[in-house]
């Protein structure tokens, strides 16, 4: 068995090789923490230390990845907002899942609250596919032909009653209903029922178009008065 002989100072060779190792950790974590406090802190003489080098480019690999899992939580909790929203919507309405998920998706696309967007659905078809007016509108959002055609010319009755083509441009429309009336959503609910031309005629002549629809869409939205 080999006796390890003692330093000047006494230390024994177990205890000499502890210190190395020590001063070596001290010194990498200084070099660690000055990176980190300057973000791309990288020193003149980089160059001439290889070990510097090194522990910057994992210091930076570690700053990426640390961004990158950042951003993808933010998508995993968007996507978990969405899922219980739409089993919220499903099981309020009683409608299944892929049909909210339809109405969710593509009222966010279109810039309309989804609560408001759900409500339209509601009172203008009560989620009824085949729906058809007196008047001829049609679908989910009772759409007219014309109305229509305004955002996609040529458009037939056929493609009208497909289910995202009929959500997308009943929600369209409101959506431009609201820049017109400057976010005044009682009045492009009006617009949206009565017709624009008709509200405007009414307040025109200072009169009053409401008519019950606005309140009844809005009934259980933040809109509720």
């Amino acid at each position: 068995m080999r006796i390890e002989e003692p330093d000047p100072h006494g230390r024994a060779g177990w205890t000499r090789r502890l210190v190395g190792r020590g001063a070596a950790v001290l010194l990498v974590a200084l070099i660690v923490s000055a990176l980190a406090g300057s973000g791309t802190g990288v020193r003149a003489d980089e160059e001439d230390s290889p070990a510097l080098t090194v522990v910057a480019a994992e210091v930076r690999a570690i700053s990426r990845r640390l961004e990158a899992l950042r951003g993808e939580l933010t998508v995993a909790r968007a996507q978990a907002r969405r899922a219980e929203a739409i089993l919220r919507y499903s099981g309020q309405y009683q409608i299944p899942g892929d049909l909210a998920a339809a109405i969710y998706d593509i009222a966010v696309s279109e810039g309309i609250e989804t609560d408001v967007a759900f409500r339209l659905v509601k009172v203008e078809s009560n989620f009824r596919p085949d729906a058809t007016s007196h008047r001829g509108a049609i679908g989910y959002t009772q759409i007219l032909q014309g109305t229509a055609q305004f955002y996609e010319r040529g458009l037939s009755v056929d493609q009208l009653r497909e289910p995202d083509v009929n959500l997308r441009i009943g929600f369209r429309f409101l959506r431009d209903l609201m820049r017109r009336y400057d976010g005044d959503i009682e009045l492009a609910l009006l617009a949206y029922n009565r017709g624009p031309g008709r509200v405007e005629e009414i307040l025109l002549q200072g009169g009053d178009p409401a008519n019950g629809y606005a309140r009844k869409v809005l009934e259980g939205t933040r809109h509720e008065k």
